[in-house]
């Protein structure tokens, strides 16, 4: 059995040392006015003890090389349908003391009965090392498949695995993989992102439309612009903008703000 053939059993793959530790520094420079301690997750699911950073794509540019990432694109493509979107993207940072989330999966809003294709595609980044003892994100191998999850939480935490990996590794898996955020009892904080792409006929966990206007849309390339949502679906009219193809947006947002600097 092939290794890409084995991954897809488990239903979760690691990729090593995915940036370089200069990508792994910007991003942990961009991120660092956001991270002062001051605003912690509002619930359990956010972590209490958690900083959580929305937006990334207008707070921390650099995210745009791990969105369109072309480890994390390939395995989208495998799973996906043409014209997939970015769902989200965002960073946690796991604090001394932050407790483990319930079990879950990402796709699991309005989705069918199992066992089902996935709807999505869910990655963990690691900005910094991640272990067991620091919360590592925790995945139950082969949980994709599952007619129906165990009767008990407690099942599924004898199953569960951390997925430990080096500061700029990233880990990939589908929206049906159940994981959770881990518990963090060292005494060092974890930093981690999440992206996530979704079928284009979902509604985005984020709204990037708003989040990414055209202006700030304009600065990066088109792949990113199709999958914040400046795109048709492939071979339909779904996604335009008063008649317009979405990208329109873009060009005349550029426009007007060069006629501003003349």
């Amino acid at each position: 059995m092939t290794s890409s053939a084995k991954a897809r059993d488990r239903g979760y793959v690691i990729v090593p040392d995915a940036i370089d530790p200069a990508t792994v520094d910007t991003l942990r420079e961009q991120l660092a006015p956001y991270l002062q301690g001051e605003r912690m997750g509002r619930n359990d699911f956010e972590g209490l003890r958690s900083e959580r950073v929305y937006r990334l794509l207008a707070k921390a540019p650099a995210v745009a090389e791990l969105i369109e990432h072309e480890a994390v694109l390939a395995v989208c493509d495998d799973h996906l349908v043409t014209s997939y979107l970015l769902s989200a993207a965002l960073a946690v940072n796991l604090h001394p003391g932050e407790t483990q989330q319930g079990w879950h999966q990402d796709d699991a809003l309005g989705a069918g009965p199992p066992p089902r294709p996935p709807q999505g595609v869910s990655t963990i980044w690691a900005l910094d090392d991640f272990t067991a003892e620091n919360g590592a994100t925790e995945v139950v191998p082969e949980s994709h498949t599952w007619d129906q999850p165990p009767a008990s939480s407690e099942e599924m935490d004898r199953l569960g695995v951390p997925l430990e990996m080096s500061a700029g590794s990233v880990a990939i898996f589908p929206g049906t993989l159940y994981h959770r955020g881990g518990a963090n009892r060292s005494d060092e904080k974890r930093l981690g992102m999440t992206i996530q792409y979704c079928q284009p006929w979902l509604r985005q966990l984020e709204n990037m439309m708003l989040g990414v206007p055209p202006e700030l849309a304009a600065r990066y390339s088109k792949r990113i612009q199709e999958l914040v949502g400046y795109a048709l679906v492939a071979g339909t009219f779904v996604g335009y903008v008063d008649g317009r193809h979405p990208r329109k947006l873009i060009t005349d947002a550029t426009q007007s703000e060069r006629k501003g600097r003349e």
